[in-house]
């Protein structure tokens, strides 16, 4: 059995071939003339040019990896030294005092007003 997507009621319904292999909205006929180039300066491939290809920089990955791999006992978000080490402190203590800040708020809410 053959379906098609209903536009009226948004589900699929059966349907015959001739129907499911033509949906609505699709023509079957091919334009006749080529579009218009959108961009007007010619790209240039890489066989053509004549440098040679320019790396940003050395690979860095098997570094690391070697790194990141090693069997040291501290935890991977903590490898590569003293930045990670205070990125991971600023954000406990970022966290810590949010999370007080938010029962204090919460504490002062509760509070009736005394007019």
């Amino acid at each position: 059995m053959y379906y098609k997507f209903s536009g009226f009621t948004q589900r699929l319904t059966g349907s015959g071939s001739s129907t499911a292999y033509c949906p609505q909205g699709l023509g079957t006929s091919v334009p006749s003339e080529t579009s218009t180039l959108i961009f007007s300066t010619p790209t240039k491939l890489m066989s053509e040019s004549k440098a040679p290809l320019e790396y940003m920089g050395a690979n860095r990955v098997p570094d690391l990896q070697r790194i990141f791999q090693a069997s040291d006992g501290i935890p991977v978000h903590l490898k590569r030294g003293i930045p990670d080490r205070l990125l991971y402190r600023t954000t406990m203590a970022l966290t810590v005092g949010g999370a007080l800040y938010c029962l204090v708020a919460l504490y002062i809410a509760a509070q009736p007003k005394n007019k």
